[in-house]
């Protein structure tokens, strides 16, 4: 290696950037929702509203949880947030976006009741957006999401029919 007049042309360090820090993030393994609903069973009746909730495998990131990777020499964690939800009830309606993972009987904010019986494949996407630290440092939104879609969950819906009977 020689003296240059051209410092500035020398390769040094490469910098760590955006671009590497998007490439971890959509490189993340983000956990994909499952549907929990109630009634219980999968199994609900025409008209009877039921309640759709997501709930998280234990194989990933959800939202709120920290992955760290090491890039370019620096600890770099990457937290993905919630950006929405999108609900599909498997006849052909949806709810969503919405921020809400829904819940369960009586204060859960996502229901749906369906008007036929049938067998339905219900699931649940997310759109994750995130955040990044560097080194310790504060947490800085990542302008960028990544849409991931939900497990499929089989709902059985039935037609319940009032009788009369003798004691």
């Amino acid at each position: 290696m020689g003296t240059t007049c051209f410092p500035e042309l020398v390769p040094g360090r490469p910098v760590l950037g955006m671009g590497l820090i998007l490439a971890a993030f959509h490189n993340t393994a983000f956990a994909k929702p499952t549907v929990h609903m109630q009634p219980e069973g999968n199994v609900t009746l025409v008209t009877l509203a039921t309640y759709f909730e997501a709930t998280w495998p234990t194989a990933g990131y959800q939202p709120d949880e920290v992955d760290t990777v090491t890039l370019m020499g620096s600890q770099v964690r990457i937290r993905p947030t919630n950006q929405g939800y999108t609900y599909f009830f498997g006849d052909g309606t949806s709810e969503g976006p919405t921020p809400s993972p829904g819940g369960t009987y009586p204060n859960g904010d996502i229901t749906h009741t369906y008007p036929m019986a049938g067998t339905y494949n219900s699931h649940i996407d997310i759109t994750y957006g995130g955040e990044f630290s560097v080194g310790g440092g504060p947490w800085l939104p990542i302008d960028d999401t990544v849409s991931i879609p939900g497990q499929p969950q089989t709902v059985t819906v039935r037609t319940a029919k009032a009788r009369l009977v003798t004691r």
